[in-house]
Formats: C-alpha cells, structure tokens, sequence
C-alpha cells in the first residue's frame, strides 16, 4: 500500500494537486478517479483540461496497445513516422479542412509551454521586432518566454531573472464593461511617445482560465485583430486549456470573428493524456530554416496515434459540440442555483461551455469548498489571482446524471464553506456573466 508520507520523503516540495487532493490514486476510468483503498472520486479537474474524453478512454486505449503490440515506433524526434503521418492527414481531414483553415502544423516538443515558446519565438522572427503584448491575468506557461506573457506575479518571481519583452495590456472587461481597453491599446501603439516599443506580436486566451475564467467577448476579439492588423502585429491565439472542444467547437475561437496567425495547442490534443503539442502556423509566416527550433520529444508517436484516433471519433461531426453546449448550459444553471441559494457568498457565474466556474467576493471560499468537495468525493480546482474562482472543468463526455450529481456536491459543498468560515446570511444579490 502506497501512502501520501512517501511525497513527503521523496518529492519536492513544489508540488501542488497533491496537497488539495490528498490521496493516492491508483486507476481511473470515465469521469471517474479511483484511490489506492477503492474510494471513487467524481472528476469536475480533468487533468486541467488534459482528458476531455475522460480517462482511458476504451477506444483510444485499444488503439494505442494495438500500436504498442504490433512495436510501433514510439520515439522518431521529427523523422517521418506512420503514426505522425496519420496524425497529420486526420488533423488536415477533420479540423482544419471542415473549417476552411490553412495552417503548417509544427511538433515544437510535448507541452504546452513548448508551444507557446515556439510561438513568441517565430512571431520575433517574422516582424523582426522584440516586444509582445500580453493580458492581465494570462498565463501561458512556466519556461522563461512564456512566463514573461504570463500575470500572475508569484508564478513570474519564480523566474529568479527578470522577465522582459512583454508589454502587459487589460484584458477584455479588466476596468468593468464600461472601460475600452481596445481603445487604450490602439492610443498607446500609434503614440510615439507612449514608451511602448512596438510589438511583434499579440498572444490571448479567449477564456483566461487559470488567470479567473475571465471571457473575452466577440466583439473586443474582433476588435483585437483588427487592432494587430493596424499595427502590423501577429495574432497569436494560446487554445491550450479551452480548445479541442472545452468551449463547444474544437477551438475556441471559431464564430468569433478570429483568424489567429499562430495557434498554440496541447493539453487534451493527444485524447488520452499522453504529452502531445503542436503550433500552427499559417503558411506565411512558416520562415524557420530546418532545426532552427528542435526538441527531443516532439515525436511522441504514442500521443500520435490516440490522438487520430480520437479525432475520428469525436470530430467527424458535430455531435459532441452539440452535447458540450447542452451540457454547458446545465452547468450555468447549476452554478447560477448554488449564487442563487447563498447570496451571501456573493457569488457570480463566469465562462463558457464546459469551463465555467463562481467566483467568490470572499475570497476563501473557493478553496474551502473545493477542500470540503474533495471530502465528499469530488475533485474540483479554484484559479484566479486569489484563487477565489471555483473552476469546473469536467471530462466532456460526462453523463448528464454524473454531471449533475457534481453539481449537487458543489451546492452541497459551498453551504457547508460559507457554515465553516462564519459568513453572514445576506440579502446581496449574486449575478452572472
């Protein structure tokens, strides 16, 4: 039997999951986690967004032990392999075709900070031009780059260096929904004098879900890349957590309005949590001479094949969007229930498709009603500068009654916090986004 002391003798200590969900997991299945004494856990985490399709996934495993039984190959760096092939004419065939996209797809290495690495450095090389602007509250990884692009001030002091050529700008609705923040970036970019050296390169999330599931809306992204347009800078869209069908459509930029240059993708891309990222670009700006940017596991053959195959099953049409904006939809009033029941908590909905969360006036009730959630046999996260958002991100393939029976939990769960913490009955009203 495995206990949690034997983290604590071994591991560092920058480990984190493991001190909000303090158990030893041993197999997973479904929507379902399982620990070490057969104690079933209810998965509104998913991975981080990583196992969109649930875990172990029946279909995704039988192909990858058939590729593993036959002796596939499972380690090519770029050289070509059948698996990177298959990938390659699925992705073509099922994303981008349907969608009239035209990008080159690069395997900059397994992650998503790779990616976005990828991405900066590409965009510097096209414009020839250092800056990048970045959002308030972003977060795109923890590398050096991409860190630099990222808000949250105690994930950047991690650096230990100082992290320049960003220029950090206010996200959609940053200063409330009266505020233009489109507005105040295009007066600084055509002022010479703003102290804003001009950038290469935009990089956001429309749904900034570690920074508070804060959404950006139609209108300002279009704005946003009409403003690129205006000042000769590329778009980069960073669909690491809310793309492959977290918002509904496999990015989640599409009907926006959006037409990124760069595209930053990992996370649930292989279908079956194996590392697997990649960035697309669209074809004019592919300028990298051959090895200019390399990494030794960027031909994960194993992420290849679950990730065909995936794309086969749940891309081929639109049944599982459809189910993600239904299902969507119950998570909204779910959420909206639970601000509805406890004005106190003065709480609101916040985000889109199957990433939504609450976020809390009072701050600590987030975490405590995830900590209370776990006791009950549900893992669920917080995000946000405070962590004062309760952050769902279930598998998307669900069942409508497990969905709803986390839902229930987390009522169950916030009332229990808000009896914890002393917070007074109160007549505040709760609203949603």
């Amino acid at each position: 039997m495995t206990h949690l002391d034997v983290f604590d003798r071994h591991e560092s200590e920058v480990r984190s999951y493991c001190r909000s969900f303090p158990a030893v997991f041993e197999r997973a299945e479904g929507s379902y986690l399982y620990d070490t004494d057969g104690r079933a856990y209810l998965d509104f985490f998913a991975g981080a967004s990583a196992l969109n399709y649930g875990h172990n996934h029946p279909q995704l495993k039988q192909a990858l032990l058939e590729y593993i039984g036959n002796n596939g190959i499972a380690h090519s760096l770029d050289m070509g392999s059948r698996a990177k092939a298959e990938f390659l004419e699925a992705f073509h065939a099922y994303i981008l075709e349907p969608r009239g996209m035209n990008y080159r797809i690069q395997f900059p290495g397994p992650t998503g900070t790779n990616s976005v690495e990828a991405a900066l450095k590409l965009a510097r090389k096209v414009k020839g031009r250092e800056q990048i602007i970045s959002f308030t509250n972003a977060f795109h990884g923890m590398s050096l780059g991409a860190l630099a692009v990222t808000g949250n001030a105690f994930k950047r002091a991690g650096a230990g260096v100082p992290l320049g050529y960003a220029s950090p700008m206010p996200y959609c609705d940053y200063f409330g929904p009266e505020a233009d923040t489109i507005a105040y970036m295009d007066r600084l970019l055509g002022d010479t004098s703003s102290g804003i050296d001009k950038p290469a390169a935009v990089i956001i999330e429309t749904i900034q879900a570690e920074g508070g599931v804060n959404v950006a809306n139609k209108e300002w992204l279009q704005r946003l890349q009409a403003l690129c347009r205006k000042h000769d800078m590329l778009l980069i869209v960073d669909d690491i957590q809310a793309g492959c069908g977290r918002t509904g459509p496999f990015f989640s930029f599409e009907g926006m309005g959006s037409e990124p240059d760069i595209v930053c993708l990992s996370k649930s891309l292989s279908g079956f949590g194996l590392p697997m990222a990649i960035t697309l670009i669209k074809p004019e700006h592919d300028i990298w001479e051959p090895g200019e940017h390399n990494g030794t596991f960027r031909g994960n053959n194993l992420a290849f094949v679950t990730a065909k195959r995936a794309l086969e099953l749940f891309w081929a049409d639109d049944r599982l969007s459809r189910q993600v904006q239904a299902k969507a939809e119950l998570i909204r009033q779910g959420l909206q229930r639970v601000c509805n029941k406890y004005p106190q908590a003065r709480g609101r909905v916040k985000g889109r498709g199957m990433l939504q969360g609450i976020e809390f006036e009072h701050v600590e009730l987030a975490a405590t009603a995830s900590r209370i959630a776990f006791q009950h046999g549900l893992v669920i996260e917080t995000s946000g500068s405070q962590d004062q958002v309760l952050k769902l991100l279930p598998p998307l393939t669900i069942s409508e009654a497990d969905l709803k029976r986390g839902l229930e939990l987390i009522e169950r769960s916030v009332g229990e916090a808000i009896a914890e913490l002393g917070i007074a009955p109160s007549k505040a009203a709760s609203g949603s986004r």
